[in-house]
């Protein structure tokens, strides 16, 4: 197959990218915009391969994309392009906006121009599967209640509310014009190649600086996490074998406290580098609480059994074997970072076309 997967040098994106490529014989189309969190070193494993190719390409721009559909001939389109991070969101709702809605709108409309032109084989073949995010169900009050599909959207920041108005577009597009799409809703990711700005990775990078490890409001806000590489499977498995017009709820059976999650860090970290940071005793002691975020979800948990009923996808790590693997990756990989740190991943991009 010939897949496209936007935003495929982003975290998910570009594990999507590498498993397709490493995993499959299929022939995968990158389009990112290269915002800050597009980082094309997380794609260096697979750059050199023939069936890789790379277009910077704003989702947003129509022409472009009508350009790439017309010579790659997808019969796959992946979607993972995206502005994700929720404290963005609040201090800057206009880019997720113009990212997530509009820029969605305009690759359904790209995406059904170039539907139209194929013959009515490929045209069954074809599937626009769009990646979306657990938070556009907002938060659970108990402690036991599982986001479902059928789960009432109620997001409650920018970033959400407009990853739900994302999934609403599609499921229009599909319903309306007959463009055959799937959704996929899935809980927090966590691995390598994860952008530093987020709790686990940044948790990390901090401790081995021996500077403060902050933590929102009191830090009992649960999350199910998901390791990135069951993530992509499960995302390659619902493009390539879902029934068209499906949603599915994608999570790890990891319900963690985010205080929690911090400590599991500071163990992993006491056991793989014991030398610590001048000054600091214990990795523990670097924890500080510091306010709430504004409308702070308390709980997400996701109901994942249709997937593996439907398609028999269930996540091979646990919590434990994922996050060693996760600080293992930061430890073995410092270059990575420093190249984030110091911009100078974001330098190498001049020059790209």
């Amino acid at each position: 197959m010939k897949v496209i997967v936007t935003g495929g040098a982003g975290f998910i994106g570009s594990a999507v990218v590498r498993h397709i490529i490493e995993q499959t014989n299929d022939e995968v189309l990158v389009i990112d915009k290269l915002t800050y969190a597009g980082n094309l070193e997380s794609l260096d494993s697979v750059s050199e391969n023939k069936r890789y190719h790379f277009k910077q390409i704003d989702i947003c721009d129509r022409k472009e994309l009508n350009v790439v559909m017309a010579g790659f001939c997808p019969d796959v389109i992946m979607h993972l392009a995206a502005e994700s991070h929720v404290d963005r969101s609040i201090d800057n709702p206009s880019t997720f906006i113009e990212t997530n809605i509009i820029g969605t709108y305009t690759l359904l409309e790209a995406s059904l121009a170039y539907w139209k032109t194929l013959d009515a084989t490929k045209q069954s073949i074809f599937r626009f599967h769009h990646i979306s995010t657990d938070e556009v169900y907002g938060d659970l009050h108990g402690t036991s209640d599982l986001f479902t599909e059928k789960t009432p959207y109620s997001p409650s920041s920018p970033y959400s509310a407009s990853k739900a108005s994302s999934d609403h577009l599609v499921r229009a597009w599909h319903r309306t014009f007959g463009l055959p799409t799937i959704i996929t809703n899935c809980s927090n990711n966590y691995g390598p190649y994860h952008f530093p700005e987020k709790l686990i990775p940044l948790m990390i990078l901090n401790a081995l600086e021996g500077k403060p490890l902050p933590v929102y409001g009191n830090g009992q806000q649960i999350r199910d996490w998901l390791y990135v590489e069951d993530h992509a499977r499960a995302l390659y498995l619902v493009a390539t074998k879902a029934k068209v017009g499906e949603t599915y709820n994608i999570g790890g059976h990891n319900e963690q406290k985010n205080i929690d999650v911090v400590n599991i860090i500071c163990e992993l970290l006491e056991e793989l580098i014991p030398n610590k940071p001048d000054g600091v005793k214990c990795y523990k002691d670097l924890i500080t609480y510091v306010t709430d975020r504004p409308g702070h979800d308390q709980r997400y948990a996701i109901d994942a059994s249709k997937i593996y009923q439907d398609l028999g996808w269930k996540p091979q790590e646990t919590f434990q074997t994922g996050m060693r693997k996760t600080v293992e990756w930061y430890l073995q990989n410092k270059q990575w970072c420093d190249h984030i740190k110091d911009g100078s991943y974001a330098r190498s991009r001049q020059g790209i076309i």
